[in-house]
């Protein structure tokens, strides 16, 4: 019987400690909103009516010790940048050109083409090193697309 009387005790001082934490932490809580309030309001201008001679006398001194930091602050250019060395960029351009008469030779893996002469019909952009090509033979109704290194000169 006295387990049960102990349990009962800390079961009714269990709610009572929970209430003074809230408690505390709703202090805690409005303090800070009116600490911001206070943050927030504008700078040089008094709340109230009438302004106290020591509050003018703190606000100019306040003022004062700004603009002294202001004149101490040091104001410098961009920060330097380093020179960039001038690099030659090498542009290759394509080796064939078009309607020019080329000879075929297709790749050894994959599906096996129609090796032959092919006339370049149009310029297309590199895929890694490679430039390609869209060729077309005089015996095919279909265009290829064809790599550099897939291409000779007739």
């Amino acid at each position: 019987m006295n387990r049960q009387l102990v349990k009962t005790a800390k079961r009714s001082a269990k709610p009572a400690a929970k209430k003074v934490v809230k408690a505390e932490a709703k202090s805690a809580r409005s303090a800070d909103k009116k600490a911001s309030k206070s943050a927030r309001r504008p700078v040089g201008k008094s709340t109230s009516t009438k302004s106290s001679p020591s509050a003018l006398a703190a606000s100019m001194a306040a003022s004062r010790s700004a603009a002294k930091t202001a004149q101490k602050m040091i104001r410098t250019a961009s920060p330097p940048m380093q020179p960039v060395a001038p690099q030659e960029i090498v542009l290759k351009s394509h080796k064939y050109q078009l309607g020019e008469m080329v000879y075929y030779t297709s790749p050894t893996f994959g599906r096996a083409a129609a090796t032959g002469s092919y006339q370049v019909v149009k310029l297309l952009p590199s895929e890694g090193d490679d430039y390609q090509y869209r060729i077309k033979s005089n015996g095919e109704a279909f265009e290829r697309v064809a790599k550099e290194s897939q291409l000779e000169k007739m």
